[in-house]
């Protein structure tokens, strides 16, 4: 901590927001107001560079006008936005009484939780709020088909549950393939070290992607696909490099099974259909497939892009196969950075309490969120919300619906957030959340391998609450006197890490050093590197191409590309924004105005639209108004608008979230499909 004459202090603190870098951050203040925010040289990863969203809009976003500062009580119809100021104390005899009376009714699982990854923080993000649900016997909710789940699921079905390639390995890599992830914008760290690959010892880039983005115009190569159709050409290659000698023989007799089956299923897929369906033409394709044969040391970067179609699992796990049948493990600079978070010692079930749950509890799948909500044959129907860490209406698929399941009004709904979302606006009541920037919390990364601790920079403004103290009370209130009800803060950090593990240092969680990132590694100390340091944690040992597991569970032991009914002709994608995490920053400045959505040039002229008119996308679901961008950066039959956008960004008060179908699927875990959805757009006159 820096502190001088004036007060001004500076402190070390970290970023939270769900994004895989978990920058380290400094943060100057004056005692009560964030001042600054900027990058901390604490994680060598991130080492003092955060992107530009985080450091303009802090600020705003934890002492702005939409930060909730009292508990609210809703006072008008519900998305009105009319609440008055109430008491901790009766805030908390509302929740209770709106609970109870659900529960009297129907049964304790007529509670749902609905939160999702606002704080990345052990302790914001799934300790007290967990204990405190699993303890009252509320229906469970599975998360990640929201997003992430069908990529971590793709990336176990080959390798297990054991940590990927750190990102710092590609330095190493003569041939980086960077697959549906927007580096730039959701990745920061990432291209520094494909810069330095490059710079060090000439690293050939290639980037796949459905949008020329900022790393595509940096490639060597750039193959822009259609989205959806990843599967085609990851097999299509699998099929090429084995024709031209491209697979290593001696790794896949050694680390590799199920390859008969799974190449005998790649051989269908052909150049043709790369052309045909990817929009990939034959030169791109062979070369591709000539420096993938040629690279001696490849890593794969598959981001959540391929994962947001009906496809996606098959898109995945094909691409991340492409490494298996090369030989590209078992080296450093050679493997796939995906899951580097499976590198922390994490005690979740010490710290989530799941032997709690009630026996026969059930489980409902966030993505069905709106519809269980609708659903009044569902027994016991859900009764009662409490929206936390999440903002539903504008991240979740066919937004008009989820307004519509919010707006009963025989439905009570908490929530508790740091600002007033398009969500909280639907609450009964309304507790104001502490930024991360007021409590104590512990960061693992699901991007980097390194563990961080921060401590308050600020007091807590108004009368806002971390997340565990929130529900302390709430347990309080319910007469829940567990003593792991009573656990301070520094006991969660504790209870959320193995104690004893040599990967801690020596440390504490609670303890760890605030000025200093702790990397994690082997437990002898080794670089994390898969078929030399660590091993595929599956049934056979092996890195399975063929997956008994999702043949059992969903029919689809093996990649395969189903096409989906179109309807409207456009494809709509809607990737992360550089103004916002998701939603988060949504309400600040940086989101002001109306969202942009890019169009081809030919799709422009044929509808009589021009750069900078006013457009309609729609389809059935509803509609969205926004600026058209004409720009070949985007294919033709395809738009882009960013995601995460709030409602009042829209002239007709609805986010590209309408146009997304919450009941087309992925092909394994059930997952949304939000770059699945096709519309039309035409200039407003």
């Amino acid at each position: 901590m820096i502190k001088n004459k004036n007060n001004i202090e500076t402190k070390p603190s970290v970023c939270p927001l769900d994004c895989p870098d978990t920058c380290s951050l400094s943060v100057k203040t004056n005692g009560e107001h964030i001042l600054e925010v900027r990058g901390s040289i604490a994680n060598p990863y991130t080492a003092g560079v955060i992107c530009t969203k985080v450091m303009r809009a802090y600020p705003d976003f934890v002492h702005g006008a939409k930060r909730l500062t009292h508990p609210l009580k809703r006072v008008g119809p519900r998305g009105g936005n009319h609440f008055e100021i109430i008491s901790w104390e009766k805030a908390l005899d509302l929740v209770h009484e709106g609970f109870t009376s659900a529960i009297d009714k129907y049964g304790s699982q007529t509670v749902m939780p609905l939160n999702y990854a606002g704080p990345h923080g052990e302790l914001a993000c799934g300790s007290m709020d967990r204990r405190f649900f699993h303890k009252l016997g509320a229906s469970l909710l599975a998360r990640g088909q929201l997003c992430g789940l069908v990529r971590g699921s793709a990336y176990n079905s080959l390798y297990g549950n054991v940590p990927g390639m750190p990102p710092e390995q590609m330095r190493h890599s003569d041939l980086i393939i960077i697959w549906g992830n927007n580096v730039t914008v959701s990745n920061l760290h990432l291209a520094r070290v494909i810069k330095a690959a490059r710079e060090k010892h000439g690293a050939k880039l290639v980037v796949i992607d459905p949008k020329r983005t900022r790393i595509a115009e940096q490639a060597d190569l750039f193959i822009q696909i259609q989205p959806g159709t990843d599967v085609i050409l990851a097999l299509a290659m699998a099929s090429e490099l084995e024709r031209c000698g491209g697979h290593n023989m001696e790794f896949i007799d050694r680390w590799v099974d199920g390859y008969e089956a799974y190449m005998e299923n790649a051989r269908t897929y052909t150049p043709e259909m790369v052309s045909e369906i990817c929009g990939i033409d034959f030169k791109t394709f062979s070369q591709f497939s000539e420096w993938y044969k040629a690279g001696n040391i490849v890593s794969v970067s598959v981001g959540n892009g391929p994962e947001r179609g009906h496809s996606g699992g098959s898109g995945i796990r094909s691409a991340m196969a492409l490494q298996a049948l090369t030989g590209n493990h078992g080296k450093l600079g050679a493997g796939v950075f995906a899951k580097p978070g499976n590198s922390f010692p994490k005690s979740t079930l010490r710290l989530e309490r799941p032997d709690l749950v009630p026996y026969g509890t059930r489980t409902i799948n966030i993505v069905d969120t709106s519809k269980v909500l609708l659903d009044k044959s569902m027994v016991p129907p859900i009764k009662a919300v409490f929206i936390y860490n999440h903002n539903p209406v504008v991240t979740h698929p066919d937004q008009n619906r989820m307004r519509r399941a919010l707006a009963q009004e025989d439905l009570f709904i908490a929530g508790s957030d740091v600002v007033m979302t398009d969500s909280m606006a639907y609450c009964d009541v309304v507790l104001p959340a502490a930024s991360h920037f007021e409590f104590p919390d512990i960061y693992g990364s699901y991007g980097h391998h390194y563990l961080q601790r921060a401590e308050p920079v600020i007091p807590h403004v108004g009368e806002s609450l971390p997340n565990t103290e929130i529900f302390r009370r709430l347990a309080e209130r319910f007469g829940f006197d567990d003593q792991i009800f009573l656990e301070t803060d520094a006991e969660l950090m504790d209870a959320a890490f193995i104690e004893g593990d040599p990967r801690l240092n020596g440390y504490k969680p609670s303890e760890l050093p605030l000025e200093e990132a702790l990397a994690m590694s082997t437990k002898d100390g080794e670089d994390m590197i898969l078929c030399d340091t660590v091993f595929p944690d599956t049934q056979s040992g092996k890195i399975e191409l063929f997956s008994q597991d999702l043949e059992d569970r969903f029919g689809y032991g093996l990649p395969r590309f189903e096409p989906v009914e179109r309807i409207f002709p456009l494809s709509i994608i809607s990737p992360s924004s550089s103004k916002r995490t998701n939603a988060t920053f949504g309400g600040c400045s940086l989101s002001d105005g109306q969202e942009e959505v890019e169009i081809n040039p030919l799709d422009a002229e044929i509808r009589g639209i021009s750069d900078g008119d006013n457009v309609k996308v729609h389809n059935e679901r509803g509609e969205t108004l926004l600026i058209a961008r004409i720009t070949d950066s985007v294919l033709p039959g395809v738009l882009y608008t960013p995601k995460g956008t709030w409602l009042s960004a829209s002239k007709s008060g609805q986010t590209v979230n309408a146009l997304l179908d919450a009941d087309i699927r992925t092909d394994i875990e059930d997952g949304a499909c939000c770059n699945e959805a096709f519309c039309e757009v035409s200039r407003i006159i």
